[in-house]
Order: C-alpha cells, then sequence, then structure tokens
C-alpha cells in the first residue's frame, strides 16, 4: 500500500516500526527527535515514510501486521474521509472500544464498558461533498487528510445507496451551475424519505436571476429541497426525515444524526433507560431524535438553543397523534443551563450536547436532585469530564455504551446511564 499527501514540501525517506496508534488512528513510532504519527498502518508493522517533522506520509508496507485487512473503497488511503478500513474488523473492534476505555481511565473513572454497538446500518445518510476551483477545471470530492486538495470520487461506498454515486452528480451539476463565481463551495446532501436534500455553503446571496436558475436545476435533478446557506431556495417536497412514529423536517443543512441505524440505536438506550420515568427533559435536543420517542410513552419537555431546530420539532409533535405532552423551549444552555429548581421537576433528564460538551449544565445537574441522567456524547473525552462532574456531585456511572455510528473513523458515540446515589445534604 502507498499514499501520498499532498501539503508534502520535502521529506526524508526512512524505515520505521509502529509500536502503537493514537487516538486518531494514526500509527505512532519512535524516534531520536520524538514521536512519528502515520496513518493508514498498525502496531507491529515495518514501513516506510517520507516524513517532514513528526508527522509522516506512508510510502509501503514492508513487514505487514496479521490484522492487516483489504481496504473496500479505492480511494482509501488518498480520501480523508476514512482513517481505519485497513484494519480487521476484530481489531478494529477492540481498538475502538479501547479508545473509550483509555480515556475513560484517565479520567480516574472506574466502570464496566458494553461492547462496542455497530450503528453503521446501510451507511452514511448526508454527505458533504467539495467543489473548488483551484485550476481552470472543476474538482468535486472529498478533501485529503490535512490537506485542501480535493480527490475527485465518482461514488463512496460508505453511503447510503441511494447516495453513493448520485451524490457526486448532484454536486457536480450544482458546482457546474455556480462555477461562473469560482467560488470553493461545501454541498451537503441528505437522503431524506422523501428525495435529496440540499444545502450549498460558499457561495454566499444569489441574485434572483441565479435562484430562478436553481430553482430548474434542482427540478432536473429531482431535488426535494435545495437552500443556500440555509436559506430555502425551493422545496418541491418536505424533505421528511422518520423519528418514531414522528415525521420531522429538519431545518436547511441543520444537524441530523449521520446513520439512520446510528439515531435508532442512540435512541433505544435513551428509552431502556427511562422506561419507568413519567417526565423527562431532553436538553440540547436538536430536532427531535430522543424526544419525539420519548413521547410515545411519557411527557417531556425539548430545550435547543437552534431555534429552527426547536420550531421543526414543536411542528412534528402536533402533527403525531398518539404522543404524550411534549413542550418545547428555545435556550442557549452553554449561556443559560436549566438551574436547580427547574432540573428536579423532571424524573429523568436526557443531554446530548455537541462535541465541547456541556459543562456549565453538568455543574447545574450535579447539584439538582434528579434521579437519573442519559448522557449522550459524540466524544469521550468531554463525556468523561462531564461524568467527573456528575460523578462527584453524587450520581453514579451505571452503564457505559459505545456506539459505532462513524464506522471506518476514529470517532465514537458513547451513551452513559447515571443515578444518583443519595440527595446531598443542603446547609
Amino acid at each position: 500500500m502507498a499514499t501520498r499527501n499532498f501539503y508534502w514540501e520535502r521529506a526524508v525517506t526512512e524505515q520505521i516500526t509502529i509500536t502503537r496508534l493514537g487516538a486518531k488512528a494514526d500509527g505512532v513510532a519512535e524516534s531520536a527527535s520524538g514521536p512519528v504519527f502515520v496513518p493508514y498502518v498498525l502496531p507491529g508493522e515495518t514501513v516506510t515514510i517520507e516524513r517532514d517533522g513528526p508527522r509522516a506520509n506512508l510510502v509501503s508496507v514492508d513487514a505487514p501486521s496479521p490484522e492487516r485487512g483489504a481496504p473496500f473503497c479505492p480511494y482509501f488511503g488518498t480520501c480523508g474521509g476514512c482513517a481505519t478500513q485497513h484494519m480487521r474488523e476484530g481489531f478494529y473492534r477492540s481498538w475502538k472500544h479501547g479508545i473509550v476505555a483509555h480515556t475513560l481511565r484517565q479520567a480516574r473513572i472506574e466502570t464496566s464498558i458494553e461492547p462496542l454497538v455497530d450503528a453503521h446500518g446501510e451507511g452514511r445518510r448526508r454527505v458533504t461533498l467539495h467543489v473548488r476551483f483551484p485550476d481552470r477545471a472543476m474538482h468535486v470530492g472529498y478533501m485529503a487528510a490535512r490537506s485542501h486538495h480535493v480527490i475527485e470520487i465518482d461514488h463512496c461506498p460508505i453511503a447510503v445507496p441511494a447516495l453513493q454515486r448520485q451524490a457526486p452528480v448532484i454536486a457536480r451539476a450544482i458546482g457546474k451551475h455556480l462555477s461562473a463565481a469560482r467560488k470553493p463551495l461545501d454541498i451537503q446532501i441528505t437522503a431524506a424519505e422523501t428525495g435529496f436534500d440540499v444545502d450549498v455553503r460558499g457561495h454566499g446571496p444569489l441574485k434572483d436571476q441565479d435562484r430562478l436558475s436553481l430553482i430548474d436545476l434542482a427540478a432536473d435533478l429531482d431535488l426535494a429541497r435545495l437552500s443556500i446557506h440555509g436559506d430555502v431556495i425551493v422545496e418541491r417536497r418536505p424533505p421528511a426525515i422518520p423519528m418514531g412514529r414522528a415525521a420531522v423536517v429538519p431545518p436547511a443543512g441543520s444537524f441530523l444524526q449521520a446513520t439512520r441505524l446510528g439515531e435508532e440505536t442512540l435512541a433505544r438506550f435513551v428509552l431502556e433507560a427511562c422506561e419507568r420515568t413519567k417526565r423527562v427533559a431532553d436538553l440540547f435536543s436538536g430536532c427531535g431524535p430522543f424526544a419525539l420517542r420519548l413521547a410515545e410513552k411519557m411527557e417531556v419537555h425539548a430545550v435547543e438553543g437552534d431555534k429552527g431546530a426547536i420550531a421543526a420539532l414543536d411542528k412534528a409533535a402536533r402533527a403525531t397523534p398518539g404522543l404524550r405532552r411534549v413542550t418545547s423551549e428555545a435556550r442557549d444552555l452553554f449561556r443559560r443551563p436549566l438551574l436547580g429548581p427547574e432540573l428536579n421537576a423532571f424524573d429523568a433528564v436526557v443531554i446530548d450536547p455537541p462535541r465541547a460538551g456541556a459543562e456549565a449544565q453538568a455543574r447545574q445537574l450535579a447539584a439538582s436532585k434528579v434521579p437519573l441522567i442519559v448522557s449522550v456524547s459524540c466524544d469521550p473525552a468531554t463525556f468523561a469530564r462531564d461524568a467527573t462532574i456528575l460523578i462527584a456531585g453524587g450520581y453514579r456511572l451505571e452503564r457505559v455504551i459505545p456506539v459505532d455510528q462513524f464506522k471506518y473513523s476514529p470517532h465514537v458515540e458513547v451513551v452513559g446511564v447515571l443515578k444518583r446515589e443519595a440527595v446531598k445534604k443542603r446547609r
């Protein structure tokens, strides 16, 4: 296997032995000048590299590990989207489980960790392709690792079948349509139940004539919705996403779990933890993947800083028969976390913050009387930080479940179930 990144200027070729993997899936080798980081390698392998400083470019694998497998994507090693297709499944699962275990050990959290749950399903239901004009030609694809160089692709095997070949077709058509401005474009394409939902970033405001021509293009491509920076150009069909009994139309370009199975898996663990509760607060609720499913059995108060997302949740709740009472609140939980008296009205709190975690809200929860907290996180490090705060406040971390929604990447999600051991005495 030989790979080459496009940010290299001067390099020294040498042969080294990989000793371990880092958290980002790079192999680590020790040298006289310090650690060297090499992508697409495994512990114990002898490899030839080119390097300039601590980061290296893999030239060849000279003595492969028995844990090395054959990548299934022809772009692996050049496209920066996947980092682990060279790992055999057993090794991969052990390594990913180990990321969570190592992070919790570093935080001095002692608890058992359940087996890694595969939540890839059919694949990613959303991809972002890049359109660039570094020369006279238009280039469409994914970025190379640690680079702004576009690797052109004609299909993406880790996407859902509907997106695998159609996403590059859509991105090229839109890029060509907007090529006169020669601006760098990022085109986010989501496979919704009713068709493709496309949001284009990087172009800026459009003239009326351009908007009209994009409406025609959306019809030619049979898009459900087309938007520029979240500004809807045309919605030919509402791009609905099922969430339990409900069907939600998220705001253009808003957050959505990467895979359908990933969302369903995370929601299943949340529902299992909350099954005996009557009133739940869903904090950082987004457009409702947990709240709307919880509302099939209990009352829910959803809180989210994105006004468009909370409005979509509220609309879906009102349109879905048979749900329990759902209330919603647009609130910046980083600046205005729910306080103790507000939190104490609930039997359970579900919290699913962005990658930065929810330190301010965790501190308020730690001082509350809430009996049950379900913490969902896309970052083990901030999960551990917030869990440490809760444990210090009197909670016990009873379950930790790693969920592999972002397969073939270093990212791993975590679901943690925390129960209050005893209400703290207050002076």
